[in-house]
């Protein structure tokens, strides 16, 4: 059933209609002139009411009604175009077969065509361009003010953003003005906004503006997240909080144009990752797919940080099964839920289980007989295992050889082993019970297989830094300080570390393990993920706080607390002694640590588990310091360092 949807639109209904009429006479006027009310008045006492009535069933049909004025666009114009053709059409047709157009000249229809469009497309666009230039003249839409916003960089995504923020009547944002980074367009102008300057003359520009009574609020980067990063966004950052500016990103340019479809463009605040500045590592996703479709794959600590984002990846690709272990029963919860909702076809079975106990461990690994194992399961936390060294050792090292022996046994294609770079030069037990562990493994590597025939199992250990915002790291403590009031405690000025995103990492180690299986000749090495250039951690703090809006030792005091036990200034992703190569995989390197005997290191793990289940802790020290010699000098320099 066709109806007028409002009392507005009956109200623009009446407008076409007698539009119409008006239009019939107007087009015979400038045919005929002033014949048009004599001799020629016939034909419109018939012409203008039947004009009338065609339209009025022929634009119900066409739906003009259903568009608003307000949002008149080029589709608006297609469909009254379509409307009015019809209807004159229909017109002509039904003169001819009541007087065979005798008295109404050739040229009349082709002109009432031309004149009825303009008469009611008119009216239309003109209403629009009436409200768009209040808009653009006040501060408030609805009685909501405006935010005055600086967009940096020029192109297609700026250019949607001030599109939709000038068309909308709950648009939150009017842009003031645009930053052309590569200084190219400067004077040009964007739908009517001007590029006022380079990313160099940002201070001018907002004086400039706040003069003229329209001082920007906010700068959003219209860059997409890989185009600017880094050094310049940090840099922006400064410049924008001394300004009292908020910095901001758009979407990505396929999320905006989704977003613009559902009316919903938001800003989203600059995020941590964007201010790390290591560029992206190309990645060969043949070959890591090659690496995991199709097999069984088991990966402990499955709930952890890296655990869960290797699952979320790993069951991405397509493998024949999916193992999850863990013993923190939460955490192993989530990861499965999330997975079951995501892969519903998977093949997924989730273990409660402690890598410490090793036969449980075995008979996990002979039930499942996975061709890959991801050993990602580890005691983490500097402070708490410098306190609890034989609980560090049991997880880290005896946990480690459980996982790698029931792999050997199993036969597994690979055991990858998730090491850090606290392992290198340790001064920690955490560092030492990891580089113990990474022995282990290249000890086993290297090792025949019991079974002449049987494909020898590769043992990889992946080692790198901070993963940014894991649970060990210190961002979440800074978040959670900042939602206090401050302060943001450092332990030291000169206190630098090594990040990464969770997804960069796992990215990555699973391009490394790629690079491992199919070259054999890297037997008994470490891979070395490229962690970039280190961040000192009080400009980390100072960028989290300007993240927040507020300002550094004037909104949120920094604190400095002293090095904590068994913590170092400075973290070595790799050391002179190693002869780091590059590899064929983009952003892995591999490395040459001393390969303890086999037999020697797992005479030492036996005496180490021996101390740790003991709670021998002096023992257990004593055997760590003499499998890994540097812990023993490093370990003194750093406690030398904290006292000091």
């Amino acid at each position: 059933m066709m109806r007028i949807p409002s009392p507005r639109a009956f109200v623009v209904y009446a407008h076409d209609l007698l539009m119409t009429g008006v239009a019939f006479v107007v087009a015979l006027y400038l045919r005929v002139g002033g014949l048009a009310f004599t001799d020629y008045a016939e034909a419109l006492a018939l012409g203008a009411p039947l004009m009338m009535v065609v339209s009025a069933v022929v634009f119900r049909l066409f739906g003009l009604y259903r568009g608003i004025w307000r949002y008149a666009s080029m589709p608006d114009l297609v469909q009254l175009l379509r409307a009015v053709s019809a209807a004159v059409l229909i017109f002509v047709l039904a003169m001819f077969l009541l007087t065979r157009l005798q008295d109404l000249p050739r040229s009349v229809p082709l002109i009432l065509w031309f004149v009825q469009l303009v008469l009611l497309g008119g009216p239309r666009f003109a209403y629009r361009l009436l409200k768009d230039r209040r808009l653009g003249l006040s501060d408030e839409i609805g009685g909501v003010p405006q935010i005055p916003v600086l967009l940096l960089g020029v192109g297609d995504a700026a250019e949607l953003f001030i599109r939709s923020q000038g068309g909308g009547g709950h648009a939150p944002y009017r842009v003031v003005g645009l930053i052309d980074d590569k200084n190219r367009r400067v004077g040009q102008s964007v739908r009517g906004v001007p590029v006022l300057g380079g990313s160099d003359d940002l201070a001018d520009i907002v004086a400039a503006l706040d003069r003229r009574g329209c001082r920007p609020q906010r700068l959003i980067l219209t860059k997409e997240q890989g185009e600017i990063r880094g050094a310049p966004v940090r840099d922006l950052l400064d410049r924008a909080g001394s300004l009292g500016l908020t910095l901001s990103r758009l979407p990505s340019l396929t999320e905006f144009k989704s977003a613009l479809d559902e009316g919903k463009v938001e800003v989203r605040p600059i995020a941590l990752e964007d201010l790390l500045g290591r560029p992206q590592a190309v990645l060969d996703r043949g070959a890591i797919a090659g690496l995991i479709a199709g097999r069984r794959v088991i990966v402990t600590g499955a709930g952890g940080t890296i655990g869960s984002e290797l699952v979320r990846q790993i069951a991405a690709l397509e493998p024949d099964t999916l193992v999850l272990v863990d013993c923190g029963e939460f955490n192993l919860y989530t990861i499965d839920q999330e997975i079951r909702e995501q892969h519903p076809g998977l093949a997924l079975h989730t273990v409660l289980a402690d890598v410490r106990d090793r036969e449980r461990i075995a008979r996990l690994f002979q039930e499942h007989r996975p061709a890959l194992a991801f050993h990602a399961a580890a005691l983490k936390h500097v402070p708490l295992v410098e306190a609890n060294p034989a609980e560090g050792a049991l997880t880290n090292v005896v946990g480690t050889r459980n996982v790698a022996d029931a792999a050997r046994a199993a036969g597994c294609l690979a055991m990858v082993f998730v090491s850090t770079d606290k392992a290198i030069r340790p001064t920690s037990a955490m560092g030492a019970t990891k580089r113990f562990a990474e022995s282990y493994c290249q000890a086993l590597d290297v090792l025949p297989p019991p079974d002449p025939s049987q494909t020898p199992t590769r043992f990889m250990t992946v080692r790198f830094g901070n993963v940014l915002g894991s649970s060990g790291s210190v961002v979440p403590l800074f978040r959670r300080q900042l939602a206090r009031g401050g302060p943001l405690t450092v332990t030291h000025p000169e206190m630098r570390r090594y990040f990464m995103t969770v997804r960069e990492a796992v990215e990555l180690v699973l391009q490394a393990s790629a690079h491992g299986v199919t070259h054999p000749d890297g037997r008994g090495k470490v891979l070395v993920l490229d962690m970039g250039e280190p961040v000192k951690i009080v400009d980390l703090a100072r960028q989290m706080i300007r993240l927040a809006g507020l300002r550094p030792d004037q909104d949120i005091a920094i604190a400095f607390t002293g090095l904590r036990p068994g913590e170092k200034l400075f973290e070595e992703i790799l050391s002179a002694a190693e002869a780091p190569t590059r590899t064929e995989a983009d952003g892995v390197f591999l490395a040459s640590p001393r390969v303890i005997d086999y037999a020697l290191v797992n005479r030492a793990l036996g005496e180490l588990e021996s101390a740790a289940r003991a709670g021998d802790t002096r023992r257990v020290l004593t055997i760590l310091a003499n499998i890994v010699p540097d812990y023993g000098a490093e370990a003194g320099n750093a406690r030398a360092d904290a006292q000091a």
